[in-house]
Order: structure tokens, then sequence, then C-alpha cells
């Protein structure tokens, strides 16, 4: 009986995520014609189409709705075994798939990243920047090793540890009547018609409602931030007020800017920062040799 081989397979998914043979072909550094004739070969071995083709678009068969999740365990047990045989060599070695949300990445990493490329020099770390639900999905299709996520969230099953606990603090306007003082207060003398938050999908926005126990209509609607970046020039620019992590609150950016920062006095920590991974894993043990060297980065 034939077999469809590990490269087959490989290009058939990188179709099916990219809906287009010379995009894939590129990821898989080979030429269209040599992708083309592999998954002609595949399915061969399958006795059926994969895939609708034509000068416009490519559409994914029945059969090729099929096979995707079955493609995708065989890749996922194939790269687990090459992982396994090299962490056999030493802690960290060889390529890791990282993901991390856009409230996180830009202001851990240039902590972390340092430190972790100086410690493990075999180490290949490739980072994905999404959305919390994306990240869960890429997860669970073995498309990512790890995820740096913020909790509280429902993980669904998924294993994690923590690398560290923050709070938020509240910003303003360098003029705001409420940046004359910088002690702590409460959510609840906040001026509610002047609260801003990331726009939906960003988990973020529900920890700062969870932390200030706010109703979801508590903020502006007609004013939402894309990313923190976008936030902070919003308050920067005297558009209202907005809460951010603590890791926010001491980055470059932030210390550049004119805003005002102040203590939320409702009691922390706010949210939890945690390496994520699928309880089948085979690496748990490199994943937790990575948070400790976060957490010394951190300390």
């Amino acid at each position: 009986m034939n077999l469809p081989t590990i490269r087959q397979l490989q290009y058939f998914l990188a179709v099916v995520e990219l809906k287009h043979f010379g995009q894939a072909a590129e990821r898989c550094f080979v030429s269209q014609s040599t992708l083309s004739s592999g998954i002609q070969e595949l399915e061969a071995v399958l006795g059926g189409a994969l895939f609708e083709r034509n000068k416009r678009k490519v559409m994914i068969t029945p059969l090729g709705h099929a096979m995707k999740p079955k493609a995708e365990q065989v890749v996922e047990h194939a790269s687990d075994m090459v992982k396994m045989g090299k962490g056999a060599l030493g802690t960290l070695v060889g390529q890791l798939r990282l993901g991390i949300i856009p409230t996180i990445g830009p202001f851990l990493l240039p902590k972390v990243l340092p430190e972790i490329r100086q410690r493990f020099t075999d180490l290949k770390l490739l980072l994905a920047e999404r959305q919390s639900v994306s990240l869960l999905e890429q997860l669970n299709n073995g498309q990512i090793d790890c995820a740096i996520m913020a909790l509280p969230y429902n993980l669904k099953g998924l294993e994690y540890t923590l690398i560290c606990e923050e709070n938020f603090c509240i910003a303003l306007p360098p003029n705001h009547p409420l940046a004359k003082s910088d002690s702590a207060m409460p959510s609840d003398q906040l001026p509610s018609d002047e609260i801003m938050l990331l726009e939906e999908g960003h988990c973020l926005r529900d920890h700062a409602i969870a932390a200030c126990h706010w109703q979801s209509s508590h903020q502006r609607t007609t004013v939402q931030g894309t990313s923190l970046y976008t936030m902070i020039e919003m308050v920067a620019g005297g558009q209202g007020i907005t809460l951010l992590p603590a890791m926010a609150a001491k980055s470059v950016l932030v210390e550049q800017s004119s805003i005002h920062l102040r203590p939320l006095s409702e009691p922390g920590p706010h949210r939890q920062i945690a390496l994520v991974w699928r309880p089948t894993y085979s690496r748990k043990e490199d994943l937790q040799a990575l948070v400790a060297c976060m957490r010394e980065c951190l300390a």
C-alpha cells in the first residue's frame, strides 16, 4: 500500500491555508511545479481530488476537508518526533513556534528575548502575534507549539503555567482634573463618559471591565482603540482616559508621552500572564525552562 509522505501533507496543508499554489510553494521553499506534482501524487494515493482549481481561485473538495485534520495530526506527530530527538541533545534546541497576544508582545518580548537568545543559542524561536481566539485555534490545530496569553480566559482544556501577574493603572491626559494627584483611586470615581477601551476581541478589554466591576456598557462605544499604542496616543491627545496594564505603563512609549498615570485601588492582580500549551505536547520541560528564564528577566 502506498502511503502519503510528510512532505506531500505539508504541501497540502499549505495550499489549504493560503488557497494559492504559488504562495504555498513559497512557504514550502519549493517551485510551484514541485508542489503541484506533490499534490497530484497525494491525490493519486488517496484516490480523489483534494482541490478544485481554476485560474482565479482554489477550492477545497469534501475529501480535502475530511483529510485536513488527519494531515495536521500526522505532521504534528512527525514534528514532535524531530523535536524529541533534538531535545535529547539539550534543553530548548531546535524550532519552537510561540504565539503571543498583541497587548503583551510589544512590552514583554523586549525584556526577555535578549536573555532567551543568549541562554538558548540553538533555539530557533518563531513568533506569531494574534488575538486570543486565534491563538487557541492555532494551538489546537498544531500550528503553534505554545502561546503567551492573559488570564483569566477560557483555555478549553489546555495546560498553562504562570509567568507573572500585573495590576492596572489609570492613564489620563496631562491636563485632566484627575491628573493633579498620584494616589490610587477607585474605578467608580472615573468619569464613565470618558473611558476608552480596546475594541471587541481583545481580552484586555474584558479584563479591564472585570477588574473594575463595570457593565460592558460602562465605557464609551464611540471611541475604541485597535491597540494599546493607539490608546496611549489617544489619551495623550486628550480624547479620553483608559486603563493600562503595568507592563505597558512602564514602556518607553509611555515614558516618552505626556500622559499621567494613577494606580487603580481595586485589589489585584488584575490579570495573569501565562504560557499555554496542548496537554499532549512533548516538550513540557523545555517550556518550563523558557518560563523560568522569563521570570528571571522580569524579577
